[in-house]
């Protein structure tokens, strides 16, 4: 082992002391009661451990698609029994076939997707990696109406499953409904652990329930004991018809509008391929199981419920209430004590199913808002997740738009139904004609005989589309058919937005290179290396201060890397690039720690922090970015000795910039400064720090003694590496729940595996650095349970 005490502080100064890791500053109302709503804020490193076991992404994925068997049959029926009469209980079998065969197709189309896509994204990344970015967009407006329309529907139809068991709550059908997805909403934005465990137990229970039901209806019809209904007087029901020629060009009219009626059972098989990345390892395979077992017990459920209404003459009502299945359910069970109470059994069944597939598209629509945002068609501020790790921004946007469809339509399913399929199969379409394509382009194993299965999916589906937008075009399709287009445009134009300020940000002006005399702490928060950073550095500079520090917070793994690559890359930059973890991204919070550490040091310390700020129109600007500089100038402002000042770059008026290139710093204004006396400081925040299982010898670092060997455990808050063409040299910083060392390499500029949030155990002699403890080329070991790889 290379140790040694690092000597940066004279001998008979006082014993160094740990560095810091709380800062005392209170917390504001606003977070106080989002944490007693929501909980308390879950870090990064745990989000490994929101993945989903296949038994509970049985539950939480599969609980939309399953719950469509309680209304699949119902709306063949609604269409067939005004024309056909009594002869409809006859086709709604050979349709149902129909149904289930489709079935079929897409879920081996879609078996083949998680397969070879084993991130979330579906169809959509089905489309992107095949047919390029421009169809891509058509797939992931598809799939985003989809699971709008999911949620509308789901709790409506578990609303009418309520209000067939209950009647006198007919008249707050709206009511209920409109709670039911404020309640998902609020679930969901808990996070994603804690929706798994509410939302599992409903698929399961909905599963028993009405496969006893089934078996029990097929029992008592092979015995001659199942009743039938009367459809042609019962108060309420849809018009019964006196029959029609199949041929004629009438019946064949609404035999296809029933068909396509009957496709709303196939909604929800997408979405554990949006959601494959929710999945534990291996990903693919575990989706892959799931999504056959989901198929398999769906056809099931449907084709059970269809055989059961084709031998009770289960009736349609207009208002739908009550259901199909909740006649089949009665007739079955029969009429004794203990037949009602399995019938509300039932009933609360299919209700928890319907109300939780609602909940099935607040886990698929942000992860696939999130996906589509990371490729620049949608705000960027879809991609980031929420104090719960959950992508909040999406959930509520959805939560948004279902609200709206719900107070549209009146909480009406066959209303809804109406805005239902061209989305889902027109995600259908792109998956099976972009599975083709991949077969064809690689060759691999059965290829041939893959890619006309495919084929066949994509031009059904197809079909499909065309037949729902002509036959429900009246009943509210005609609105999906105008906004489809629009809304692909939209995405488009966002994409061409987010392209062109790239273009202008990459415009890097040669640095300069000239080290100035300068006076005070200045730190530079970037998140790039574009032009706005750079007049930033620039301004910086200018100011000359004693100490320049140029900061990223580590949110994303993968961006800091490649920020690290970028950086060395601009030699003429001459600075060291400090990378701080930021486990919560609680991006104002971690700046304010920043501010207090180097406070710490010298309490007569200013600190000035810069942040760059690129700035758009008033309103794309607002839609398109979102507001963090503001957000950490209003908390670090609040502390004394620490000022904010943010650094504006308008990015729109392209050739006022390129004017300026050479000019340095476009204007700064200063948007906080210190906040007077000792009041600044209030209550003490202390950091959480999980070190794992410690060994029997590991000493706390606020209790190591200098000049003495120690074993430390912690987590990396921090890396700092030499600025290239310097002597190399890095410094990282150890934290544990008493405080903080400084680990010093010399002779090194990169340790692989020390990073922010990387868990580690050393051992070396104890020195000082700058006043506080220190750890000069210590022996090092990488603890599994980071957590930071995902």
């Amino acid at each position: 082992m290379t140790s040694g005490a690092p000597q940066d502080s004279p001998s008979f100064m006082s014993a160094p002391g740990a560095l810091p890791v709380g800062v005392e500053a209170p917390e504001t109302i606003a977070y106080n009661l989002k944490c007693r709503l929501l909980g308390p804020p879950l870090t990064t490193d745990q989000l490994q451990h929101e993945r989903l076991s296949k038994r509970l992404a049985l539950g939480v994925l599969s609980s939309d698609c399953i719950s469509s068997s309680a209304y699949g049959s119902e709306e063949i029926l609604i269409i067939l029994l005004p024309l056909f009469g009594l002869t409809a209980y006859s086709l709604l079998l050979p349709l149902t076939g129909v149904v289930l065969a489709v079935l079929i197709l897409v879920t081996l189309t879609y078996r083949w997707v998680v397969t070879t896509y084993s991130q979330a994204g579906g169809s959509y990344v089905v489309a992107r990696e095949n047919f390029g970015p421009l169809v891509a967009q058509v797939g992931a407006v598809a799939l985003m109406l989809d699971y709008i329309v999911t949620v509308a529907v789901q709790a409506a139809a578990g609303t009418a499953a309520v209000t067939s068991a209950i009647p006198a709550l007919s008249s707050y059908q709206l009511e209920m409904t409109v709670a039911v997805v404020v309640l998902l909403f609020y679930g969901n934005l808990r996070g994603l652990r804690e929706a798994g465990r509410l939302f599992a137990f409903p698929t399961y229970f909905f599963v028993a329930s009405l496969a006893l039901v089934i078996g029990l209806g097929i029992y008592r019809e092979l015995t001659g004991d199942l009743p039938q209904y009367d459809p042609a007087h019962a108060v309420g029901a849809v018009p019964l018809g006196q029959g029609s020629a199949l041929l004629s060009v009438g019946a064949v009219y609404i035999l296809l509008k029933s068909f396509a009626n009957g496709g709303s059972s196939l909604t929800g098989l997408e979405a554990i391929s949006n959601s494959v990345s929710a999945f534990r390892a291996p990903q693919g395979a575990n989706a892959r199981r799931t999504l056959v077992i989901m198929s398999v017990l769906l056809g099931s459920l449907v084709g059970g419920v269809s055989w059961l209404a084709h031998q009770t003459h289960a009736i349609a009502y207009e208002s739908g209430s009550p259901t199909v299945i909740s006649q089949v359910a009665r007739a079955t069970l029969g009429d004794s004590t203990l037949g009602h109470v399995m019938y509300f059994v039932v009933q609360f069944a299919t209700m928890l199913i319907l109300w939780t597939g609602a909940n099935t598209p607040f886990n698929g629509f942000p992860y696939l808002a999130n996906f589509v945002a990371g490729d620049g068609y949608l705000p960027r501020w879809l991609t980031k997740r929420g104090h719960r790790l959950a992508f909040s921004n999406g959930i509520i946007v959805l939560a948004v738009l279902a609200l709206a469809l719900i107070l549209g339509t009146g909480a009406h399913v066959d209303k809804l139904v109406a805005f239902y399929a061209i989305g889902v199969f027109t995600g259908f379409t792109l998956a099976g004609f972009g599975m083709a394509k991949y077969f064809r382009t690689h060759r691999t194993g059965r290829w041939r005989v893959k890619s006309v299965i495919n084929d066949v999916v994509g031009a059904t589906s197809a079909l499909i589309v065309v037949i729902f937008a002509v036959t429900k075009f009246t009943e509210g399709a005609w609105l999906v058919v105008i906004v489809f287009p629009v809304l692909v445009v939209v995405l488009l134009r966002l994409r061409r937005a987010y392209k062109r300020e790239e273009a202008l940000l990459a415009a890097l002006p040669a640095g300069d290179t000239r080290r100035l005399p300068v006076k005070s702490v200045i730190v530079v928060l970037i998140d790039n290396v574009d032009l706005a950073v750079l007049r930033a550095l620039a301004y910086a500079r200018s100011l000359r201060p004693d100490q320049l520090r140029v900061v990223h917070f580590v949110v994303d793994t993968t961006r800091a890397e490649q920020l690290s690559r970028t950086w060395d890359e601009h030699h003429a930059l001459s600075l060291p690039l400090e990378m701080i973890e930021c486990p919560d991204r609680r991006l104002p919070r971690a700046a304010l720690e920043l501010a207090e550490h180097i406070l710490s040091a010298d309490e007569g310390t200013q600190v000035t922090m810069l942040l760059p700020r690129r700035q758009y129109g008033v309103l794309l600007g607002r839609l398109l970015h979102d507001r963090t500089a503001d957000q950490i100038a209003a908390t670090v402002s609040q502390v004394r000795g620490v000022a904010a000042t943010i650094i504006p770059f308008d990015a729109t008026r392209t050739s006022r910039v390129l004017r300026r290139r050479g000019n340095g710093a476009e204007g700064a204004t200063d948007v906080a400064a210190a906040a007077g006396g000792s009041s600044g400081r209030a209550r003490a925040h202390k950091s959480v720090v999980d070190v794992g299982p410690v060994p029997a010898d590991r000493v706390v670092i606020a209790a190591a003694t200098p000049r003495r060997t120690a074993v430390l455990q912690g987590r990396i808050r921090s890396v700092e590496t030499s600025s290239v063409g310097s002597a190399p040299t890095f410094h990282c910083e150890l934290v544990d729940e008493s405080g903080g060392v400084t680990l010093m390499f010399y002779g090194r500029r990169r340790i692989l595996g020390l990073e922010p949030g990387a868990l580690v155990r050393v051992e070396g002699r104890m020195g000082d650095h700058n006043g506080f403890l220190a750890m000069a080329n210590p022996t090092y070991e990488l603890l599994p349970g980071d957590g930071r790889k995902q």
